[in-house]
């Protein structure tokens, strides 16, 4: 199995080194610059569950001629465009794109582009970075991939895969419902990314203010409504653990939404706290809490662009 990853960023980086260690075939896609740093430094990862230094087949959109068996997708949500011309000549008839992206307004352009039997679902579970030399910095022990068949025909080529994912260093799980997962995730995420940002701090601090609990959970309320309504609702025992998580006192938990605004970058916002609202108001939803906050994120956006 010829897998190809798009980038190496942070969850691009980390899922393609662990297979890469586990010996898979995988080819890492990439812009010129980080090809000639990759080329000098190799492809290094630190991790709480073990460091991995790696110098894997690398090539840029140029040098892209063959077709693979997998791509393996992580960009993000607003580069998705440029991430579909990059990967369009490695996808053959037979080809799997599986996108670990944040949200789910990306699987529409993908179907859009290659038919939806040649696009699978994917969740990605790990905090990872970036540091300035480039390296990829796994944050806690956390690093749970989730692949999974959205048409019958594609469950042979993922389960071949989970096998791989089975034999690296990672958490793993291939699932027959994974639009469900995708949509339990987005619930989650959209609730994190839209606290934090709005607050500009982490959860534990935001529990420490007067209205900090109750914007937490109208939040995390009104996704969970907007999931139902799409026939997506969370499981009684995952809303608990939700909630468990997102009101852990003294928890230092950011989403990675916060750190791109923290280092004044673009954000995924109108493609996850954005998506959610319009999924929710296209079915009649009175949704106030992400209103705030998708509008927030939109006044962040044009401040970023003025600057």
């Amino acid at each position: 199995m010829r897998i190809l990853v798009l980038g190496a960023g942070g969850v691009g980086g980390y899922l393609g080194a662990r297979l890469h260690e586990a010996g898979g075939d995988v080819t890492f896609l990439l812009r010129r610059e980080r090809k000639a740093l990759l080329m000098e430094r190799g492809l290094k990862v630190t991790s709480p569950t073990g460091d991995v230094h790696i110098h894997p087949r690398l090539m840029t959109p140029d040098d892209l001629r063959d077709r693979f068996d997998i791509v393996l997708l992580s960009s993000k949500a607003y580069d998705l465009d440029s991430a579909i011309d990059a990967i369009a000549p490695a996808m053959g008839e037979e080809s799997l794109v599986i996108p670990f992206l944040n949200g789910f307004s990306h699987l529409d352009r993908l179907d859009s582009c290659f038919g939806q039997r040649r696009v699978g679902g994917g969740v990605a579970q790990i905090a990872v970075t970036m540091s300035p030399e480039g390296d990829i910095v796994h944050l806690n022990r956390s690093h749970l991939f989730t692949a999974g068949w959205r048409t019958p025909e594609q469950a042979s080529t993922i389960l071949e895969l989970g096998d791989l994912f089975q034999s690296a260093r990672l958490e793993s799980r291939i699932s027959e419902h994974i639009e469900q997962e995708m949509w339990e995730k987005f619930v989650f995420i959209s609730t994190l990314a839209g606290a934090t940002c709005m607050m500009r701090a982490d959860t534990g601090t935001i529990l420490e203010t007067d209205g900090g609990e109750g914007l937490i959970l109208g939040i995390l309320a009104e996704c969970e409504r907007t999931a139902a309504a799409n026939g997506h609702g969370v499981p009684a025992d995952k809303l608990a653990a939700y909630r468990g998580q997102l009101l852990k006192k003294n928890s230092r938990a950011t989403s990675s939404m916060l750190r791109d605004i923290e280092q004044n970058k673009p954000t995924e916002g109108a493609h996850i706290i954005g998506d959610m609202l319009k999924r929710g108001r296209l079915l009649g939803l009175s949704l106030p809490f992400l209103e705030m906050a998708h509008c927030h994120l939109q006044s962040y956006e044009r401040m970023r662009v003025r600057e």
